[in-house]
């Protein structure tokens, strides 16, 4: 009989009564909030093979890459670029977490990093002086091209100057540093950006050229950081035939994975891919590619997932 009601009591902590916070849930922690290139997964008017099945089904849909540093201690998150899927991304902190905007830091003017900011403006949110992090060239266009310009008039968000390789303190709660590469920078530089929590440390690289055309090496960065979030945005040439791939550079995944094939594992297990297009094998569930990509060590980033500071 005592048995029995051990049992039960075990069954009602267990199941019924509300989870307690435990000290997990009070660190801070980056959480991935996309994983598709700029036009989202499926893409629009994509009526490809690729696409077909997240058509039919939405569930399957991915969102544009982005990612989130979350403070559940203060109830603040800040953003890692401004998607077209923003509504969503927000909703899924705020209902998961239960935490408000406290910035975002923006990668480049591509429209898949940006913007979502048209949803901050009175039309919709109407905030007040959300902190928007730039570089010069982002500030000056934000500044002075519509309809960006009036948020920033109307002061719904707050342009806050960033620099190059110079780390910025967000209070005492973690550290963002910019870090510019190479990119078709028509209206904005291109940046990635390191985060650095009390422990861990990450890099958000989502777009680049080829590895070959920046003046640094990447393998540095991943060296030094916990964890790297890096352009896969195709998987090889092959991806869109009749284009003209040395338009739209990106190091193709085949070619990451030779430069870095003699690295230890370790390393490789750092790495995880994002910024997806949509004709990118590594979307597709049990594709060979993507056996063969994680076989080999490496990560493919994933709509959710979480990274503590710890």
């Amino acid at each position: 009989m005592r048995h029995q009601i051990l049992l039960l009591l075990y069954f009602i902590i267990t199941f019924l009564l509300p989870n307690q916070t435990t000290g997990q849930d009070k660190e801070p922690f980056l959480v991935v909030l996309g994983v598709a290139q700029d036009g989202g997964f499926p893409q629009a008017g994509c009526k490809k093979s690729c696409c077909e099945k997240s058509w039919i089904n939405l569930n399957k849909r991915e969102y544009v890459s982005c990612v989130a540093w979350v403070d559940p201690i203060r109830k603040k998150y800040w953003l890692f670029d401004a998607t077209p899927d923003m509504p969503e991304q927000m909703h899924y902190l705020s209902e998961k977490y239960n935490v408000e905007l406290g910035g975002i830091f923006l990668t480049h003017a591509h429209i898949g990093h940006y913007t979502g900011l048209t949803h901050l403006g009175r039309e919709v949110m109407g905030t007040k002086n959300i902190p928007v992090f730039a570089l010069p060239r982002m500030h000056k266009y934000l500044s002075e091209h519509g309809p960006w310009k009036q948020l920033v008039e109307l002061k719904n968000i707050q342009l806050i100057p960033l620099e190059a390789d110079v780390p910025i303190q967000i209070a005492d709660w973690f550290e963002v540093t910019a870090i510019k590469v190479p990119h078709r920078d028509e209206f904005s530089e291109t940046v990635g950006f390191i985060v650095k929590g009390n422990v861990k440390s990450f890099f958000y690289l989502p777009d680049i050229d080829k590895w070959e055309k920046w003046d640094r090496s990447i393998e540095k960065y991943i060296s030094e950081t916990n964890y790297s979030f890096l352009d896969g945005t195709f998987y090889n040439a092959l991806e869109l035939p009749g284009r003209n791939m040395s338009e739209i550079p990106h190091p193709f995944i085949i070619e990451s994975m030779e430069r870095w094939k003699d690295l230890p594992l370790i390393e490789k297990n750092k790495i995880h891919f994002i910024h997806l297009n949509h004709t990118n094998p590594l979307l597709q569930n049990n594709h060979p590619y993507k056996k063969n990509l994680l076989l080999s060590g490496y990560n493919i980033a994933k709509m959710g997932n979480i990274y503590y500071d710890r």
